[in-house]
């Protein structure tokens, strides 16, 4: 049996376009070719887009889900290695060295978990954590500053050497902090995630005022935008509105993170829950 393009998109519950995305950028194309017609797709090229498909439900970044998927037990495969890993021996190791303030070892414990994880996995399940951990102990006692500031240090430079796309490849994708929000190291994961995936991002970082973040988009004409909001008060709707309001306003225009109010928001904008589904959202304004 064989399947066109678009029988196989209304099994998986996608786009065409995003069938030829996956096609395009990872080689998850169909296999059979008779000269003079389309390419069509077997049983077993759908059984590896399921694959590929539950592993970024699972939070895989794209680019190693189609990795995955193209080898035998891919899924299993994928499980066993990251419990080789033992993410929770991996982060009582990170807490360890963080508590000394030892930054050679936050940065050489950071970067074995996005080696043998991948940047999306080693924020979820390592990185994350570990932060989040220093933050409930600050608000509870008001102590550990200096070392959620290290941490957060050492987790910004081994995300940022994560490599990039070669500099001619378009920029389509634009990533911001919202007006006076100071958390900016989910959207430098964000941007790392994008670059493992081949995916080039402009970050503006920390505190983007409304007016620059709408000078940005003039002047690069992005096609996906997302705001970062950590917290309420960074969280204003009013600049997601002047987005909107862009005369070229963006293809998609995310707002992520638990700070903002979705019944406030004005409608149109992309809620995506969790990195992995943010590099969907963001990487689905390309096609």
């Amino acid at each position: 049996m064989s399947y066109s393009a678009g029988s196989v998109a209304r099994r998986l519950g996608v786009a065409v376009t995003t069938l030829r995305t996956w096609h395009q950028r990872y080689g998850m194309g169909p296999s059979l070719h008779e000269p003079g017609h389309h390419r069509r797709y077997t049983e077993q090229d759908i059984q590896r887009l399921e694959e590929m498909q539950r592993l970024i439900v699972e939070g895989v970044a794209p680019a190693e889900a189609a990795r995955w998927a193209h080898r035998r037990g891919g899924p299993e495969r994928l499980f066993e290695a990251a419990a080789s890993l033992d993410t929770a021996a991996a982060v009582r190791g990170l807490n360890r060295a963080a508590m000394r303030l030892d930054a050679p070892a936050v940065r050489q414990r950071v970067a074995e978990a996005i080696r043998d994880l991948g940047v999306v996995m080693a924020w979820d399940s390592v990185l994350r954590p570990v932060l989040a951990g220093i933050g409930e102990r600050y608000a509870a006692t008001g102590a550990l500053v200096e070392v959620e500031h290290l941490v957060s240090g050492c987790v910004s430079a081994v995300l940022g050497a994560v490599p990039r796309p070669s500099a001619g490849r378009p920029v389509r994708i634009l990533l911001a902090c919202a007006d006076d929000e100071q958390h900016s190291l989910p959207i430098e994961a964000l941007a790392a995630a994008l670059a493992a995936d081949g995916v080039p991002a402009r970050s503006l970082g920390a505190r983007v005022p409304p007016s620059a973040l709408c000078a940005a988009i003039r002047r690069t004409g992005p096609a996906a935008v997302l705001v970062w909001s950590h917290l309420r008060a960074t969280a204003a709707p009013e600049q997601l509105q002047a987005v909107l309001a862009e005369r070229n306003r963006p293809v998609v225009l995310a707002a992520a993170g638990p700070g903002w109010h979705r019944p406030s928001v004005p409608s149109g904008i992309v809620f995506p829950g969790s990195l992995a589904e943010a590099l969907v959202v963001l990487t689905s304004a390309l096609t």
